[in-house]
């Protein structure tokens, strides 16, 4: 897994715990900062509401089937994808039986 280099701001306070964090599990900042931000994906992911707001964004097309996958798993995201397509052909059918 590759890594991409970000820039952010943090209050400064947050900043000094992680050092202080960094320096007594003697670890670097970078990875405090990644094990927290893994431990609150994790805890988010479980939510059913986070869950379904993920759907909605694939259904909104504002994410990729691959991020969708991340999130909710690769059985659950293929049957969110089968449905979108199912959805998107109502739509051309319902179009079709306007035009009758």
């Amino acid at each position: 897994m590759g890594t991409t280099r970000v820039n952010f701001r943090l209050p400064e306070e947050l900043i000094e715990k992680a050092d202080v964090a960094a320096e007594v599990s003697h670890k670097n900042r970078t990875e405090i900062v990644v094990e927290a931000l893994r431990g609150y994906l994790d805890d988010i992911e479980d939510q059913d509401a986070f869950r379904e707001a993920v759907v909605e964004l694939y259904l909104d097309d504002e994410i990729g089937f691959d991020a969708l996958k991340e999130f909710i798993g690769r059985q659950d995201a293929e049957s969110v994808r089968a449905s979108k397509t199912l959805l998107g052909r109502g739509d051309e059918l319902a179009d079709d039986l306007a035009d009758l």
